[in-house]
């Protein structure tokens, strides 16, 4: 298999269908989508089971081995065997059609390719005020001042090679703070990476579960470990590794 995407879900039976239509609809690579699930009355399993049989890929449902969005996406990243896999969240069909262009930068040689708001092309539209600044000056300080190569260092749909899957060790245990940690992992070890333009709206249904109040010292952690790893010459060997064969 070419293409992994985990979507971790929470009872989002109002969006799964249009995502997964919009996955037939926009992306011409070899896939498969793995349903990722806390609990089995989640009311996303039924509507997948029922529109199954009109779409043209395979689906897998992966149980979470832990609680919360983290692990549910750490047991997709386990259950995958695929050569990329990308981060989706349930509730953003309308970036369906950038999942094409991101497996082709995967496929030009990039370990971790960037979903971006803030590039040309892209934005952010909507959600709470401080979150919308933080994130954005954050996002700046690691692409101008830190030099990571993306302009959008949070946003967690994120492609990743199985390569740095399978070799860097995830220290991050809440929320989507894996994306910033791998990206900045990423950027220190020298490995690809690239971005294209996504767009993000706050949602219309369903109940989100970002809780950026709670995140956000987990976030920080992974910013001020690029600002060290940068300007204080801590290098690669500040990352715990799983494996050594891809060095």
């Amino acid at each position: 298999m070419e293409l992994d995407i985990i979507i971790p879900v929470y009872n989002e039976g109002e969006n799964i269908a249009e995502t997964l239509f919009s996955f037939k609809k926009f992306i011409k690579s070899q896939f498969r989508v793995l349903i990722c699930y806390d609990f089995d009355e989640d009311n996303t399993i039924p509507v997948v089971k029922r529109i199954s049989g009109e779409l043209e890929f395979p689906i897998l449902f992966i149980k979470n081995k832990g609680e919360g969005v983290h692990s549910a996406i750490i047991s997709g990243f386990e259950a995958s065997s695929a050569e990329a896999v990308l981060m989706f969240p349930a509730d953003e069909a309308h970036n369906a059609r950038i999942i094409d262009r991101m497996y082709q930068e995967f496929k030009k040689g990039n370990d971790v390719v960037v979903a971006s708001r803030f590039m040309r092309g892209g934005y952010m539209r909507g959600g709470p005020f401080l979150k919308s600044i933080v994130v954005r000056v954050a996002s700046f300080l690691l692409h101008r001042v830190v030099g990571v190569p993306a302009s959008d260092a949070s946003y967690g749909l994120r492609l990743f090679s199985k390569k740095i899957l399978d070799t860097i060790l995830l220290e991050s245990t809440l929320g989507f703070t894996y994306a910033i940690e791998l990206l900045v992992k990423c950027h220190r070890m020298k490995w690809g990476i690239s971005e294209v333009p996504a767009v993000w709206e706050i949602r219309e249904k369903g109940q989100s579960r970002f809780n950026f109040r709670k995140w956000l010292p987990h976030y920080s952690r992974w910013f001020f470990y690029a600002i060290g790893t940068t300007y204080f010459r801590l290098g690669p060997e500040t990352i715990k590794l799983k494996s050594i064969k891809n060095l």
